[in-house]
């Protein structure tokens, strides 16, 4: 049986979202239990030049919405960047995976070699690139989904969390195991 274009894109990124849901949830728990300001966490960036933690929330959020869209062709709803708190970046992720489970599988069957014509790059430097669905997930989508959702687990991280792997990998829990994980 051949995997599909579904299978490899959209139950990743429900398993990213929802583990990136309970990394935020320690987040807010660490700083709570350590208290310290929850805007310390939210403000924070891994470095002077790179985004901070609400801003990561909502690309991993775009990413997903927009990966549906340019695989099936699907108008995909628009959540402005407005979320600042850890509540409001839960709320954020959970409308994500809503929206997510509510496509159905079968707008993405035969999508694979669908053209996908976007703009990439620096504002100053955009580019156009034409991509096969399955091209631009493997090559554009996916990659650009984990960085943001790893930089938001680093953040944290750097900020003290008690956040590792296995949280990463498995935050959720959806992932059981007879003796892990």
């Amino acid at each position: 049986m051949a995997i599909t274009i579904y299978e490899i894109s959209i139950p990743p990124m429900l398993r990213g979202l929802k583990n990136l849901s309970a990394i935020l949830k320690k987040g807010e728990g660490h700083a709570a239990a350590n208290n310290i300001p929850a805007s310390d966490y939210t403000s924070a960036s891994l470095h002077p030049d790179m985004k901070p933690l609400p801003d990561q929330i909502h690309r991993v959020s775009d990413i997903a919405k927009a990966t549906v869209s340019r695989i099936t062709g699907l108008e995909g709803p628009s959540f402005p960047d407005v979320e600042q708190t850890f509540p409001e970046l839960q709320d954020r992720i959970s409308k994500t995976i809503a929206y997510l489970e509510s496509v159905p599988e079968s707008a993405f069957d035969g999508q694979e070699g669908r053209v996908v014509d976007i703009k990439v790059g620096p504002a100053d430097k955009r580019v156009e690139v034409k991509f096969s669905a399955l091209e631009y997930w493997t090559a554009l989508g996916q990659p650009n989904f984990w960085f943001h959702v790893t930089t938001a687990y680093g953040i944290l991280r750097m900020k003290g969390v008690d956040v590792g792997k296995l949280d990463y990998l498995n935050g959720a829990g959806l992932i059981k195991a007879e003796n892990g994980l």
